[in-house]
This record gives structure tokens, sequence and C-alpha cells, in this order.
């Protein structure tokens, strides 16, 4: 149990102190429906059908355990990002010569490049979010998650796609100008159906921390602290002047894909800009293996914002030892309160439709541990 003394207070907003990262394993009508349409044995209106009823039920699985905020477990994408970019005005959808690699494997090559200027007028997501939040009901938040700004550039700039942002973007800061007024816009319009948890998915952090990997991605010659500079600004311009009542927070990621990973180091590098001046509610931080490095860098979290210690692995079905995560929590304290701190997996189950390498049951008792965990430390 945990050393602490301080009074535990309950948490009645996002983050919970058990909580997920968004995605979940694909079942396999979702997956033989999206390979029948593919096939174009079924419409699109066939495919939502099946893609409603399957979100219906792991709605009702996420309530039934005990999860306060849900999400649609990303069954209608098959990208945890670029899906979301897809649905922009101003992007198209293009396949690279190479996806991106991951430690001992490689993605597909699917990707998003710049058609025109870019802007947000409607979105399929909308529609998703409005079905999920009927589904979730009045009991549980809805919570929707999106790829944060930052990689969106990232993406936009990646290999041969950065021939696009010149053609329409010979000045850069129209872009960066446009990509937060899109996303400023687009979270607005959450907000409007009644979106009050939302989330910030983002590599970018974690793919800095690891210069070797972030050199694939930008290009040799970048220099790293006018990337964090450019990342903190685009994410922080398309969340000012929100709605107080909307819970922003983010996740930071090393890449999840198929059970690999994509990049390693701590978060000394980035902590600074990341933690101290992201003005998020809260951050989802990889922290199931020492990949991630050390907590020193919580010291670096400002203001009253909160960490969810992403302890528990989503990439492997085995449970973690209890005694050790519980003593993780209680190292992590010594930087942070306890009372800032939540527990969850360190990343979603299905980043991809590939999904990561467990079952559907094993998916399940991982969430069922992280709740027993935290209710054994913060009541």
């Amino acid at each position: 149990m945990s050393i602490t003394t301080e009074k535990i207070t309950k948490r009645t907003t996002a983050p919970f102190r058990y909580d997920i990262v968004g995605s979940f394993l694909r079942p396999q009508a979702i997956k033989k429906a999206r390979e029948d349409f593919a096939k174009g044995e079924i419409t699109q209106a066939e495919l939502s059908v099946i893609e409603d009823e399957e979100i219906r039920k792991l709605v009702a699985k996420q309530k039934e355990i005990g999860l306060k905020s849900v999400t649609d477990g990303e069954f209608r994408r098959s990208y945890w990002h670029l899906d979301f970019f897809w649905g922009f005005d101003g992007i198209e959808h293009t396949i690279q010569e190479h996806g991106y690699f991951f430690h001992g494997e490689e993605t597909r090559a699917d990707s998003a490049r710049l058609s025109g200027k870019l802007r947000f007028t409607d979105h399929p997501f909308l529609a998703h979010y409005r079905f999920l939040k009927e589904a979730a009901g009045e009991d549980v938040l809805a919570r929707q998650t999106i790829p944060s700004p930052a990689q969106l550039l990232a993406e936009l700039v990646r290999g041969e796609n950065e021939k696009a942002v010149d053609e329409y973007y010979p000045n850069r800061e129209e872009l960066f100008e446009d990509i937060s007024k899109a996303y400023h816009d687009i979270i607005l319009a959450f907000y409007n159906l009644g979106c009050r948890n939302l989330q910030l998915d983002d590599c970018t952090w974690g793919m800095l921390c690891d210069r070797d990997f972030w050199s694939l991605m930008a290009g040799e010659g970048y220099d790293v602290e006018e990337l964090k500079e450019l990342y903190l600004r685009l994410n922080n311009e398309a969340i000012k002047d929100l709605p107080s009542d909307l819970t922003v927070t983010t996740h930071v990621c090393r890449g999840n894909y198929h059970s690999t990973w994509a990049s390693s180091g701590g978060y000394d590098s980035v902590a600074e800009p990341l933690l101290g001046r992201e003005n998020v509610s809260a951050y989802y931080l990889e922290y199931d293996t020492d990949r991630a490095g050390d907590f020193t860098p919580l010291k670096e979290v400002s203001g009253e914002k909160l960490v969810v210690l992403g302890l528990v692995s989503s990439k492997t079905g085995a449970l973690e030892d209890k005694k050790q995560i519980i003593a993780r929590i209680n190292e992590a304290a010594r930087y942070i309160s306890l009372n800032r701190l939540a527990l969850s997996p360190q990343c979603g189950f299905a980043s991809t439709e590939e999904g990561n390498i467990l079952t559907e049951d094993e998916q399940w008792k991982k969430l069922r541990f992280i709740k027993e965990i935290a209710e054994e430390i913060w009541g």
C-alpha cells in the first residue's frame, strides 16, 4: 500500500484514478466487416451498423468494469492519427514508399499530405462522437481522442509530403496558424456536441527523446530546440481560450504498433517545455519499461496538473507484479504529489486496427488489475 500520509481527494473530473488511453482490440465482427467493405461486399451503411453495435457493446463493457470516462475504442479508425487528418479540408490520403520503422517491424505505408489550404468545415469524427455520447449516457464521460496538432505537422513534412507543403505554404507561418485554427475550431465543434473530455495523442515528444529515430521523421540537420518550441506553440494555440469546463489532456507515446515500439529515451530532454509549459490538465505518460527513463522529470510538472502513470503494458497479456507497480507509484510520488497521480496502461490496446498481441480477455484483465491497484492506493 501507499507510504503517503497526505489526504487523498476523490477525482470527479478526468483523469480518474484508474483510466485508459483510448483504443481497444478490434472484435472479430469489426475486422470481418472492414474486410468485406474493402472488397466491396457490403456498403458503408452496412459497415456502420456493425460498428455501431460493437461500440455499444464496448461502452457497456467499459462501464461494467467501472471506468468513469469511456471511448469508442477507435473502432471506426484504421490508425489512431491518420483517419483524423484525412477528415480535414486540404488533406489527402496517400501511400508512401515506406511506413514507419518500428523495432523489428515496418508499418503500413499510408500517410497524409496537403492537397490545398488546410481548414476545418466539417469532419466525420463529429458524427462518431455524437454516437458515442448517446451510447455512453449521462453517468460517464464520453472521451474524444485525437492526434495532436504537432503530430499533424510532423506527418505533413514527413518524406515526400514536404513538397506539397512547399507548394501550398511557402510561408510556413501560415501553415502553423492554419493547423492551430483548424484544431481549435474542431475542438469547439466537439464541445458543442457535449464533449467535456478531450485527449491529444502525441508521439512527437516521445520521439524527440530519441534523436536517432527523429532524424528519420524530421530529416538531418533539424534543430531539436526549435522543434520543441514549435510543437509547444502549435498545441497551445489550438487549445487556448476554450470553455473552462472542457478538460484537455495529452498522451505521450513512443510508438505502439502490433506490440512493437519506435523510440527510446527518458523525458528529461523535453520535460521543461512539455511538462512545464504545455497548457493541458494532465499527462498520460508511458512508463512501462526502462526505455522511458526514471521519474525525475516529473518535478517539471507545473501548477496542479496531473500525471497518469502508464505503468501497465498494453503490448503484452501478462499481468505485471502488483507490488512492483505500487512501489513504482510511490517512487513517482517522491517527485509529484500522490494526489496528482493516477494509473493507466502505457498506451491503447490497438493504436492501429492490427492491434497488439494479446487477447480481448487479457485486455480486460489488465484494466481490472489497474482498477484494483488504484483502489488500494487512492481508496
